[in-house]
């Protein structure tokens, strides 16, 4: 099958994780608005298109089906793509895991906009602040020890008995906190062992290498969700 995904150009944004995923398996895919530009993603939005209505993107196309939300996307594309072991039990913790990502890529992008995210971080800076703050004392140690808890729970190396699209995650989740917190990072560095093994694993895997340098591998911007502003990351 070959797949449509949907996503803002110009970021990485939510839509990495399911680019990481498409590209470490090989998959036949279009990343549809970098051809087409963002207007192509209207008429799904605004519900002028069959199939199921996505609030925002990213969305997948596969076949007839419109599938939503980058947790619910993997979940679908894991069996398909040999990104997940076998199993129910398997497929339900992995689709845990990938929430409990998605609450943490939450609460980083909060760091840069705790109020609106209508609203510029230049215009929110002080909140900003005092959020980025309680997110590097108490909310990074928190998820990034409980994913280090994960992997040696696991096997040692991966999330799972074996590779995984959540292992391709924690690698994105990884290399975005090292581009927007940089000081914080090297604090945790002796904590989380495993976790930054499994990320420097993941960047040699040679589908990822090879789109890690390709032009396909947008770099991290202050557009997307890790940002860095260097009065949110002190080095202290």
């Amino acid at each position: 099958m070959r797949y449509e995904l949907y996503y803002w150009t110009g970021i990485q944004g939510r839509g990495e994780f399911v680019r990481l995923a498409l590209e470490d398996a090989g998959a036949d895919y279009v990343d549809v608005a970098r051809q087409r530009g963002d207007n192509a993603m209207m008429p799904f939005l605004h519900g002028k298109h069959d199939g199921a209505l996505p609030f925002a993107p990213p969305f997948l196309k596969a076949g007839r089906l419109v599938i939503a939300q980058t947790a619910t996307i993997l979940a679908y594309l894991g069996p398909r793509l040999g990104l997940v072991p076998g199993g129910q039990s398997a497929e339900i913790y992995a689709q845990q895991l990938q929430q409990t990502i998605t609450d943490f890529v939450v609460e980083t992008h909060d760091t840069h906009h705790p109020i609106a995210s209508s609203q510029y971080y230049e215009q929110q800076r002080a909140a900003a602040r005092k959020r980025a703050k309680a997110f590097r004392d108490e909310r990074l140690p928190k998820f990034l020890d409980y994913f280090e808890t994960v992997i040696e729970r696991g096997n040692g190396r991966q999330a799972l008995s074996r590779h995984s699209y959540v292992d391709l995650s924690l690698f994105q989740v990884v290399s975005g906190l090292d581009y927007a917190f940089p000081h914080a990072m090297r604090r945790m560095q002796k904590r989380i062992p495993r976790l930054r093994a499994l990320a420097e694993r993941i960047a040699e895997r040679p589908n990822i290498a090879a789109y890690l340098q390709s032009p396909r591998r947008i770099p991290f911007n202050e557009d997307g969700v890790f940002r860095h502003y260097p009065e949110l990351d002190p080095k202290r």
